[in-house]
């Protein structure tokens, strides 16, 4: 299934176990492997801006490989698997 990566910005994103982590605020492209690596809880310039950015893209990120399904809302894993 296709989507666009517009629809993908201010879904809500949630565990399969119900758990709110944010909203898609921004995205980190694979351009070698031509997908979506990352969704961004938070706009990547505040990220790169910050003084400790490895650490602010950690919390701040979730791996597209754990997407589940993308509807009104985004369902990922609880964890990477």
């Amino acid at each position: 299934m296709a989507i666009m990566l517009s629809e993908l910005y201010g879904k809500d994103i949630i565990s399969n176990t119900g758990k709110r982590l944010g909203k898609v605020e921004d995205l980190i492209l694979d351009f070698e492997e031509g997908k979506v690596s990352s969704l961004l809880l938070k706009k990547v310039d505040n990220i790169i801006r910050s003084e400790k950015t490895s650490l602010e893209l950690r919390r701040n990120s979730v791996s597209y490989a754990r997407v589940k399904n993308v509807s009104e809302t985004v369902i990922v894993s609880e964890s990477e698997k």
